[in-house]
């Protein structure tokens, strides 16, 4: 094992800086992907015989103060850190019992995403690299430029919350690169991650990977579910109207409920919407929702969450489209799925006028995070493969192997860490003394690539 406790030494790196109330307004699955990823760290740290380590990107103050609302910044890592622990003490009810480190990153406005320029695998010591689990490990191999991951670490899992392909799809010959990236991903992925866990059907097929959503709700949510089932035993009025919550940009589902809406007008007179959220396309959306007959009232909140699952731990009734992103949700009796616009208008109605099915005990934990985490170790299999952890070469790639398919992957790592050092950004210096990292010595200049970044 890693230590003479016999812990395992488990690395959750993220391309986020921030809970979602003060994630990127422009990455478009940043905030609510984070805010679900954050909560599972203080779950897993809480099992004695694991030692977890939160990694984030440290961003200079120009590009926080390009990302983040309200004029927050921060002046050191150390600062950062505080605001995050207290933040998810607040969430969860009990200290978050786990280190946190950070690297070296930038924004890329071109890109719309945060981008390391350094090594993450150098931010983990190598007598703690038992375990990684890269979230959205297509995004953090991009780019990576340093150690090969499967290298650093024993086991890599991977956990997949986004399509990346579905948005590039809406971009300027969108087709073209999606078909590229498709294949890219595939590519990094498997040089990258020994293991992949899809949080459902809709994300990329990717090699090695499984299903399972490991994602939970926040205790507080279940509590008010918990107030409401109570009010409903007393006769009292539990809920009201309809509602949509998240992120405001037309690639999170707003776009086809104001087509829903528009074509079947006439099928829901008397029906009042409130949308909630907030981002770039909030004037756009509300310029289109009040052009519907039905009213629509729009309330730009800062604050956005994971709909399906604060609706349902709500108590709440929640129509939701049949596609197999939502096959996870379908279990719970509260859950409506429809295939078209007559069964959403069918399913709308009658969600309107039955009382939501209190949920019962076993349905609140299936929804917890106590729950989530049992599902991720089981699906990452953690549990089976800790005590058969091994330490390996810590040099950049793999000694020269007589397997074929192993010499094939390290040709491939090669050409990927060639490729991404023609992309390299300049080293900061005073960002990496910042997060405690020696300044690489490079021999080489730095060409610009704005291309790239």
């Amino acid at each position: 094992m890693a230590d003479q406790q016999e812990k395992t030494f488990l690395g959750s790196l993220f391309k986020l800086p921030l809970p979602a109330a003060l994630a990127s307004l422009f990455k478009e699955s940043d905030t609510t992907d984070f805010h679900e990823c954050m909560d599972k760290k203080p779950y897993l740290a809480k099992a004695d015989d694991r030692k977890v380590t939160l990694v984030l990107p440290w961003l200079k103050k120009q590009d926080q103060e390009h990302l983040f609302p309200r004029n927050i910044t921060f002046k050191s890592p150390q600062e950062q850190e505080e605001y995050l622990r207290h933040w998810l003490e607040e969430r969860t009810g009990f200290n978050s019992d786990f280190a946190i480190r950070f690297y070296p990153a930038r924004f890329s406005v071109h890109k719309r995403s945060i981008i390391a320029v350094a090594d993450i695998t150098e931010v983990i010591p190598d007598e703690e690299a038992d375990i990684a689990v890269l979230e959205e490990p297509e995004h953090l191999t991009w780019y990576h430029h340093g150690k090969r991951w499967k290298v650093k670490f024993q086991l890599v899992i991977g956990i997949v919350h986004t399509n990346y392909l579905e948005y590039v799809r809406r971009e300027k010959n969108g087709q073209v690169a999606a078909f590229l990236l498709k294949h890219f991903n595939r590519w990094v992925v498997s040089l990258y991650c020994h293991r992949v866990i899809r949080l459902s059907a809709a994300t990329q097929e990717l090699p090695r990977s499984v299903i399972c959503n490991v994602h939970g709700v926040n205790p507080k949510f279940l509590d008010i579910g918990m107030k409401k089932r109570e009010q409903q035993w007393n006769g009292d009025q539990a809920f009201k109207g309809v509602y949509y919550i998240g992120k405001m940009l037309w690639s999170k589902g707003y776009r086809e409920l104001i087509e829903l809406l528009y074509d079947h007008q006439e099928d829901l007179t008397g029906l009042e919407i409130d949308l909630y959220g907030s981002g770039e396309d909030s004037q756009e959306i509300g310029d289109a929702a009040n052009e519907l007959d039905i009213p629509v009232n729009v309330h730009l909140d800062a604050i956005t969450l994971i709909p399906s699952f604060t609706n349902i731990s709500n108590g709440e009734n929640r129509n939701l489209c049949e596609p197999s992103l939502n096959e996870f949700f379908k279990q719970f009796p509260n859950c409506r799925t429809y295939n078209d616009g007559e069964e959403f208008v069918e399913q709308t109605l009658k969600a309107l006028k039955d009382q939501p099915s209190p949920l019962t005990d076993a349905q609140r934990h299936e929804l917890s995070w106590e729950a989530a985490t049992e599902r991720f170790l089981k699906a990452a299999q953690l549990n089976s493969v800790a005590k058969k952890l091994t330490k390996t070469s810590s040099k950049l790639f793999i000694p020269g192997s007589l397997s074929f398919s192993r010499n094939f992957e390290d040709a491939s790592a090669i050409f990927h860490y060639m490729g991404t050092g023609l992309v390299a950004h300049k080293p900061d210096e005073e960002q990496y003394r910042e997060v405690g990292l020696s300044v690489p010595v490079k021999k080489r200049s730095y060409p610009s690539r704005k291309w790239a970044f």
